[in-house]
């Protein structure tokens, strides 16, 4: 049997996944696993594809460790003081008249 693919999977449709091909669920983040309902997966060990005895143990984790994914994305409030303006621009050369005549 291959394991199958849960990451980007709510808990709950990973655990009905997993049950569907035979293999057991474990969570080491989450330690009320069996009561998560809308976290997603984000890893998983072994991964898809990999053959496995029926009734396995896979490793589910719902936290990205150390270093890893999560991005940063999300919310951003404006942050104060503000920084000063002009960055780049501060170093470039004043743009010169469109029409002046290069002689």
């Amino acid at each position: 049997m291959r394991v199958p693919k849960l990451v980007g999977l709510m808990a709950m449709d990973a655990r009905e996944r997993a049950r569907a091909h035979g293999v057991l669920l474990a969570a080491p983040d989450r330690p009320e696993f069996h009561l998560t309902v809308v976290d997603y997966v984000v890893r998983q060990y072994p991964p898809p594809g990999v053959e496995i005895p029926r009734g396995a143990f896979v490793t589910v984790w719902f936290d990205f460790g150390d270093g890893e994914g999560g991005g940063g994305a999300g919310v951003r409030e404006p942050r104060l003081p503000k920084p000063p303006r002009g960055g780049l621009e501060r170093e470039l050369d004043r743009p010169r008249d469109a029409f002046e005549v290069i002689g």
